[in-house]
């Protein structure tokens, strides 16, 4: 055993020495990327030489060999996107956006309004409306058919703030509201994430066994699948919003409709809740977002949110990801949406967990925005769970 450790600890030192090797390797490496960059700018060059790059793997992978091909390429895939992020920096070529950011940060009032007048999309007991009374402590909020009209309401400088649903931790994401932030103009202000918890609400005196057609929206549905299963008799119809569907169920002639709605529709249309709780998953939330058509930085910020579409080549995708894993920036969300009228085209909408004070966050999204064929930044902001 003794000569085993000592063995292991031998190996260990000669790690060590092929590290320390390594390191000034890299230190050399880096050192003639910024005169590789100094040549670039003084030619008008881009940063960026894809083919170069993939030809320069080609003979990384051919050189380590078969068994060490792999690790090889995300080795130098790495170590390129290092020196890229390297030569941006040097070159001082970050973009105007990021002296947006701080003009927004300086010229945002330091707490969030108590009240405003808020854009929520269906009618009273809607959870957007629940979650717009936890983002502010008196909203005045008006209402509006459908998520588009929200979204045209803060463009029009109708209401100051819009409230929308983006996501459900149980039926994924809100496809609709993904769409039309392609769309529409706007930041992200601050995100909340609700807890839903959806009953099954029907008039007084009505019982389980009575119920042949249940209401409300498709994400609703979708997360009460399995009470749905378990109630095969139940006919499913879809509605534009939980609390549209409650209302129906109160104001309908007929004593064999339920809703799928929150406790607060209950009592706000005078239902009974049969069963509560209906849904697939305890834990279940709804992350909502709040837009703003001006751009505001508020304390705290925490998460950015960003749009893009990558080249439409190989690798182009890696490319750009490639920046997060070289500033060590976690990506909380990935979200893709097919491009209207163009075949296996997507953007990507990407959550990251990074402070709007950190520094790598302006070099990042200059590296960003000069490197994808679409690109928006939509907000840095906070989120809280209520």
């Amino acid at each position: 055993m003794e000569n085993e450790i000592q063995s292991l600890d031998t190996l260990r030192k000669r790690i060590d020495e092929v590290d320390r090797q390594l390191v000034e390797l890299f230190k050399e490496r880096m050192a003639i990327s910024a005169g590789v960059a100094r040549y670039k700018q003084e030619k008008g060059l881009p940063v960026l030489d894809a083919g170069r790059e993939r030809d320069k793997l080609m003979r990384i992978s051919e050189l380590a060999g078969e068994d060490f091909a792999d690790y090889s390429r995300v080795l130098y895939s790495t170590i390129m996107a290092l020196s890229r992020s390297y030569q941006e920096k040097l070159l001082g070529t970050e973009s105007e956006l990021g002296a947006l950011i701080q003009f927004a940060e300086a010229n945002t009032p330091k707490l969030f309004p108590t009240t405003a007048k808020v854009a929520c999309q269906g009618i009273e007991g809607a959870y957007s409306q629940i979650a717009a009374q936890k983002l502010f402590e008196l909203p005045q909020i008006e209402y509006f058919p459908s998520f588009d009209e929200v979204f045209e309401a803060i463009e029009t400088g109708k209401c100051r703030y819009g409230v929308l649903p983006i996501e459900n931790s149980t039926a994924g994401s809100v496809g609709k509201v993904y769409d039309l932030m392609l769309k529409h103009k706007f930041y992200i202000v601050r995100s909340f994430r609700l807890k839903i918890d959806h009953n099954l609400l029907a008039k007084q005196g009505v019982q389980l066994e009575n119920i042949r057609e249940v209401f409300s929206h498709e994400q609703a549905i979708s997360q009460c699948a399995a009470f749905l299963k378990e109630n095969p008799q139940i006919k499913v119809n879809a509605c534009p919003n939980t609390a549209m569907a409650a209302r129906l169920a109160a104001e309908t002639d007929r004593n064999d409709v339920a809703a799928l709605s929150s406790n607060d529709c209950a009592q706000l249309y005078g239902l009974t809740n049969l069963v509560p709780n209906v849904q697939d998953n305890a834990n279940n939330y709804t992350r909502f977002i709040c837009i703003s058509r001006t751009h505001e930085i508020y304390p705290g910020a925490d998460k950015t949110t960003l749009m893009l579409r990558a080249p439409h080549r190989p690798g182009a995708l890696h490319v750009l990801l490639s920046h997060f894993f070289a500033h060590g920036i976690n990506i909380s969300k990935l979200e893709s949406r097919p491009l209207p009228d163009r075949d296996f085209e997507f953007l990507f909408y990407l959550d990251l967990d990074i402070s709007v004070y950190s520094p790598k966050l302006p070099t990042v999204l200059a590296e960003l925005e000069r490197q994808s064929e679409q690109f928006r930044y939509l907000g840095s902001y906070s989120e809280h769970i209520g």
